[in-house]
Formats: C-alpha cells, sequence, structure tokens
C-alpha cells in the first residue's frame, strides 16, 4: 500500500524567499498560488480602474490607491497580491513593510480563465473573513463586475454602473462599466 504524498504547507518566509521570477506568488491558508505575468488586457484593466479610482480616493482623503506587486498580509502569515487595492490613511508615515499595512478598504481582481477559482474560491472567503469592506472581481469575458462584502453569500452582480460610496466618503464614485469595458475590448 502506497503512503498518500504530503502536502507541502508554506510560510510566509518561504514566499518571500522565493526568487523574482515574473511570477506572482501568494499564500492563502498555507497554499502556494502561482500566476504568470498577465496578458496586456489585464494591465490596462487594472490602470484605467486606478485612473478613475485614485481621484476619487484621493479628494475624500480615504488613503491609496496601489497595485501588485505588494505582498501585503492581510491575514496574518498570509501574502496577498491583489491586482488593485485602496488602503486607508496611516497614521504617521507609510509603512515600511507591506506587513503593516491596515486591511484594505477595497480589493479589486482583474479575473481571466486561469485565476477564476483562486478569485472566487479561495481568496473572495479569505477577503470577507478578513473584514476588507469591499472585493470587486472584474470579469473581462462577461463584461462584468462581482462585488463583495464581507457578510455576503452572493455577490452584487453589476453590468451597468457601479456605485462606491466608502465610509468616510462624502461623496459616491460612479463607474459607467459599459463604457469600462467597451474601451477595453471593442
Amino acid at each position: 500500500m502506497a503512503m498518500p504524498a504530503l502536502v507541502r504547507r508554506w510560510t510566509r518566509d518561504d514566499v518571500l524567499a522565493l526568487p523574482d521570477d515574473g511570477s506572482r506568488y501568494e499564500l492563502i491558508d498555507g497554499e502556494l498560488l502561482v500566476t504568470p505575468s498577465p496578458r496586456p488586457v489585464h494591465q490596462f484593466a487594472i490602470v484605467s480602474l486606478y485612473d478613475q479610482l485614485a481621484p476619487f480616493v484621493r479628494d475624500h482623503q480615504l488613503g491609496s490607491v496601489l497595485m501588485a506587486p505588494a505582498d501585503l498580509e492581510i491575514r496574518r502569515g498570509e501574502v496577498y497580491q491583489p491586482d488593485l487595492f485602496v488602503v486607508p490613511p496611516g497614521k504617521d508615515r507609510v509603512p515600511s513593510v507591506w506587513a503593516d499595512f491596515a486591511t484594505p478598504l477595497l480589493v479589486v481582481e482583474i479575473s481571466s480563465p486561469g485565476t477564476a477559482r483562486y478569485d472566487r474560491v479561495v481568496k473572495r472567503p479569505a477577503f470577507q473573513s478578513a473584514g476588507v469592506a469591499e472585493f470587486w472581481i472584474v470579469d473581462l469575458d462577461s463584461r462584468l463586475v462581482e462585488r463583495w462584502r464581507p457578510d455576503d453569500d452572493r455577490p452584487e452582480i453589476l453590468i451597468d454602473r457601479l456605485r462606491w460610496a466608502p465610509i468616510g466618503a462624502a461623496g459616491i464614485l460612479d463607474l459607467d462599466l459599459r463604457s469600462y469595458f467597451a474601451a477595453l475590448l471593442d
């Protein structure tokens, strides 16, 4: 009778010691997630969202909009590389290590066929349990955004408009999703 193969449980230190080889490494519940460099449309999708989010976040003094690579420690001992995220302002200065950043107000993942399972099944519950106020999965193929909040059992599916009203903002960010997807894909 053969012995079952042991599954390696990775640590944050193990992941941070991996070589910088162009892959993105994340660690969630001891599982190492490895994704290759994204497609160009993925990068344009991130930059387009950044261009719309950053002025709103800055004007409402909500913190900073940042992008991967990041090595965030949203849950203790884990490593996250969100495509795009909004962190609240620091108390005094910018933290010197990623592990010292506060829980993001918003995390955005641009989903692809190769990352969809990780985004929906692995990362989503991790972000919800960590208290990330909103998690958006941008599905370029379906031209929609799934919006998840900490207590959601199902996502809010958005195809026309996405309105974001984070705590502390005096206004609402109104994203025209049809125009966003058309600019990227048409």
